[in-house]
């Protein structure tokens, strides 16, 4: 006969089993909402910065997932993070977010690789690496998007790859005292690859070394209402450049180049490497254009067969408003490349 008594042992041990299992699984919890904020599972928060669990963004990047949200707190961070999740917004809990002084993948101090990312409202500063191409935010995958960010005495202030697919998107962010010409030349912004477009608006340039503040190999590139200067300390070359050609539109802009500029020959330059774009429309109107050299500069130096369409320019200085080369001219050696 089975004694159907029950065995006070054996369920008094899976009574504590469970309760461990419920205790560990509460604690999961908490602390996914105290590192993910609550979010759900496919758009979680995570928090980086003094007082979270998560105290540098590369531990932020490490956890991320596609589709989460990464707010860091304000303060001065010496890292760098490669983000290897798709759809992520990276974004400044509140002023003061300050990232530099190191890359990653001898890179950047944010390498995208991931797809469809957004940044905002973040710092990054003084990005270096021994082929003096070190960038604020390097982007390896497509479709990036910046706003109200701030690269200062980085090498490449943003270098972006992606595949000809790719959307570079900037806006309403400041550039100051990027670009290097030691190695390969680094520039303020530079769309490195034949991506789909780059698009720069509500920006502000200034000080950039040597290099162009804007060098764009995209496809179709558009400058608009950004305000763009050497003033007195900056030596850049171009302002503008799209060595293979591309449509192009540059307009409502205020542009000046300075008395220090390493190259006097141009402002804007089109095509001057060869035009292996597609090159449908060329738009340069309604910009602001002072020269501070004492030698007459070109405003738009045109190399492609494309008539550019300018209208609505105010220029002021030593200013020759276009100029198409001859075969007789070849390349401008004077300018980074």
């Amino acid at each position: 006969m089975i004694d159907a008594k029950p065995d006070a042992k054996r369920h008094s041990a899976i009574a504590f089993v469970l309760a461990t299992l419920a205790r560990i699984s509460l604690m999961a919890a908490l602390l996914a909402s105290e590192i993910f904020g609550g979010g759900t599972a496919n758009a979680r928060v995570i928090s980086v910065g003094p007082g979270q669990l998560l105290n540098i963004p590369s531990q932020a990047a490490t956890v991320a997932q596609d589709g989460d949200h990464i707010l860091i707190h304000p303060a001065t961070y010496r890292d760098c993070a490669v983000w290897r999740a798709a759809r992520l917004t990276i974004e400044a809990a509140g002023p003061g977010v300050t990232i530099g002084d190191k890359v990653c993948a001898g890179r950047g101090i944010f390498v995208t690789v991931g797809h469809d990312i957004t940044i905002r409202g973040i710092t990054l500063v003084h990005a270096r690496t021994q082929y003096h191409t070190g960038a604020g935010i390097f982007a390896f995958g497509d479709n990036l998007t910046v706003e109200d960010s701030r690269f200062l005495d980085n090498e490449n202030g943003i270098l972006a790859g992606g595949s000809a697919e790719s959307r570079v998107h900037i806006r309403n962010s400041e550039f100051r005292g990027n670009g290097s010409c030691e190695g390969a030349c680094a520039h303020a912004v530079y769309a490195g690859a034949p991506i789909a477009l780059l698009d720069i608006e509500h920006c502000r340039f200034r000080d950039t070394r040597t290099a162009h503040h804007v060098k764009s190999r995209a496809r179709t590139t558009m400058v608009v209402d950004n305000d763009i200067a050497d003033e007195d300390t900056g030596t850049a070359s171009y302002l503008i450049e799209t060595p293979n050609g591309g449509n192009l539109l540059v307009q409502g802009n205020v542009l000046q180049k300075g008395a220090r500029s390493s190259n006097p020959a141009a402002a804007i330059s089109i095509g001057v490497e060869g035009v292996t774009n597609p090159t449908n429309v060329l738009i340069v109107r309604d910009n602001r254009f002072v020269s501070d050299l004492p030698e007459p500069t070109i405003f738009v130096r045109n190399s492609t067969r494309v008539p550019v369409d300018l209208a609505g320019n105010q220029l002021s200085g030593k200013v020759i408003p276009q100029y198409k080369p001859t075969k007789a001219d070849g390349i401008n050696r004077n300018a980074p490349e």
